[in-house]
């Protein structure tokens, strides 16, 4: 086993950092010449200090209606007039997610997309279309630096803020590189993976070498830096999945000064007045619970705007300038369930968040970017009427306009507004109408599941094209119809970056791990 461990990291020692080998990707190299076309919008506008790059996980273009709806019904308005925060942002574009081996896309490719600036195959992080999906041996020759191994080598600030996991296939794609997006901790490794001593995402996150490393790291997850608890007189106590014992939040605190991990909203909520420098805060062992649900379920776990005011507040203190991404992950987790409410109350608090990252920050300074991942087949269909209870059953008008009641199809049962492709709220429709005209289910309650039209264990994705927004300097550089990898390119030219002044640092900081 020493010997193959050796061996892997003499290999990985020597092979390619993947920055070279980058400049003759097809899709880096049209992201390359894409992004300086837009020069000619930004006249003489200085570049970004900071960039900070929000992702609605799954939050595609009728996620955003809704939420834009809900919000606004939440008020006691009609809902449709409303904007969310960062529909106010002055420029749009469209952004197209596949991934190099599927049409519909996962995460882990689609944020490899905006975090290395080449597209990838689906499941992979921060490794080119090269790669072979679960073959750790393969990582080495087709790794990509991130833009947050580029950021630190610049000498920048970095954070992340998720609602996941933060070893999750977001979050991690800003850190890590690996031929599965599942190997979160060595417990998930294949065994030859793992007796090679090929590093799970969890201690790529520890062991991140540019700059300084990661200067905040907000989320859940803690179990996948934790070894497995040992036995009591009461049983098993299980902590962590860890098979190699590690207390890698140990680990991660001693590897420099002035760092602390934390575990709870209080925690976080009194770093203002700490002389901390970096911060790794871990709110739940799993994913953190949906916003919905937070205060009566994980009060203790604090919420995306006051993780992101949080991380704002500790990487100003670097007075370096800084990139700052920011995950509202269980958009995506509630959508697979076919949970339009929960989906739509966490699109809500995303808006929050760039609304308090705005007040926080200097339009003149700031770069502010939001766009999805990926989309999902959330639908709203049916004539409604104004002001129709988004979450509601479709009431429609008569031809002369005026409210004629609930809407019914074809073969008289009534619907609701939203609906989804596929997933678990798949039912006969008589099951709908029956129950509604006995006063249930109400399509309003959180717990309620819309119909899908087709049965499945989860929800899926979609393939769609999915929005960004974009204010602050140089954000005239994200318009027209584009690849996913362009945000990467464009987010380099609005920092002023595309010297490549910092490449050849790239290559060796990066070489160094795998």
């Amino acid at each position: 086993m020493v010997r193959t461990a050796l061996a892997i990291l003499l290999l990985l020692a020597a092979a390619p950092a993947g920055a070279g080998d980058r400049q003759s990707n097809p899709f880096y190299r049209a992201g390359q010449r894409a992004a300086p076309q837009q020069r000619e919008l930004l006249g003489h506008q200085a570049p970004a200090r900071n960039a900070i790059l929000f992702i609605g996980d799954g939050m595609g273009l009728s996620t955003v209606t809704a939420a834009r709806i809900f919000e606004g019904q939440q008020r006691g308005e009609p809902g449709e007039e409303n904007l969310l925060s960062f529909e106010r942002l002055p420029h749009v574009a469209l952004i197209k997610t596949w991934n190099t081996d599927q049409m519909v896309p996962d995460s882990a490719g689609t944020m490899t997309a905006m975090m290395c600036g080449v597209k990838t195959r689906a499941g992979v992080l921060g490794v080119d279309a090269s790669v072979v999906p679960g073959d750790y041996r393969s990582v080495p020759a087709s790794r990509q630096p991130t833009l947050f191994e580029e950021a630190e080598a610049r000498g920048l600030a970095t954070g992340i803020v998720t609602t996941t996991r933060v070893t999750h296939a977001t979050p991690a794609a800003t850190y890590a590189h690996s031929a599965s997006r599942r190997w979160e901790s060595d417990a998930d490794l294949p065994e030859d993976a793992r007796q090679a001593g090929f590093p799970d995402i969890a201690r790529q996150l520890v062991e991140f070498r540019p700059g300084d490393g990661i200067d905040v790291v907000l989320g859940g997850g803690r179990r996948e830096f934790l070894g497995r608890a040992g036995r009591t007189g009461r049983g098993a106590a299980s902590t962590g999945r860890r098979r190699d014992q590690r207390n890698l939040l140990r680990e991660w605190q001693a590897r420099r000064p002035g760092r602390r991990w934390i575990r709870s909203r209080q925690q976080l909520l009194a770093l203002g007045s700490s002389p901390v420098k970096q911060v790794l805060g871990l709110f739940a062992a799993d994913h953190l619970a949906f916003e919905a649900d937070r205060l009566r379920q994980a009060p203790q776990q604090p919420s995306l705007s006051e993780m992101t005011r949080a991380a704002l507040q500790l990487l100003e203190r670097s007075g370096r300038g800084f990139l700052l991404v920011v995950e509202a992950g269980r958009i995506d987790h509630a959508h697979h369930a076919n949970n339009a409410y929960r989906a739509l109350v966490a699109t809500v608090e995303l808006s929050r968040a760039v609304a308090a990252a705005r007040a926080l920050t200097d339009p003149e300074e700031t770069l502010i970017v939001v766009t999805a991942d990926h989309s999902h087949p959330l639908t709203l269909a049916g004539y409604a009427r104004r002001g129709n209870p988004v979450l509601g059953w479709v009431e429609r008008n008569d031809r002369k306009g005026r409210p004629a009641g609930r809407a019914r199809d074809e073969k008289g049962h009534p619907y609701t507004l939203l609906g989804y492709r596929l997933g678990p709220g798949f039912r006969p429709a008589s099951q709908d109408s029956a129950a509604a005209g006995a006063g249930e289910p109400d399509p309003e309650d959180p717990d309620y599941l819309q119909r899908a039209a087709l049965p499945g264990r989860r929800g899926v994705h979609s393939g769609e094209d999915v929005p960004l927004y974009a204010g602050g300097p140089r954000s005239a550089l994200f318009g027209g119809v584009r690849e996913q990898s362009f945000v990467y390119h464009a987010l380099l030219e609005a920092l002023g970056w595309n010297d490549r002044t910092a490449d050849r640092e790239l290559q060796q900081g990066s070489a160094r791990q795998p």
